[in-house]
């Protein structure tokens, strides 16, 4: 930011009225500062947690990698993330029409 307003030209009330609005932006910018660092942090520990678990033999064959749900053939099949290559389950993808691929809840937000 670092800019100076010059409020010289305008009355009491709308002065007043402009660093309240100014004031308010701050608030809703540091709010969503801390949001993002927030998703930010909880997308590193999946990451890191994912990569533990994909060491363990064959486990996301068997396993979904986001919530180690079983897979099953007709009721719970695996499909891999198109971003992170995981397999997952059908609670943790959603379909990208767009890129026409299945993308985990991870890959998703991170998006």
């Amino acid at each position: 930011m670092g800019r100076k307003l010059d409020l010289s030209g305008l009355t009491d009330n709308e002065a007043e009225h402009v660093l309240q609005v100014v004031q308010r932006d701050m608030r809703l910018r540091k709010k969503e500062e801390e949001r993002l660092s927030e998703l930010k942090q909880e997308l590193d520990e999946e990451g890191s947690r994912c990569l533990l678990l994909s060491r363990q033999s064959r486990f996301n064959q068997r396993c979904c990698i986001r919530c180690c749900a079983p897979f099953t053939f007709l009721l719970n099949p695996k499909r891999q993330c198109r971003d992170c290559r995981y397999n997952v389950c059908k609670a943790c993808r959603v379909y990208n029409k767009r890129d026409k691929a299945w993308l985990c809840s991870a890959c998703q937000k991170s998006r």
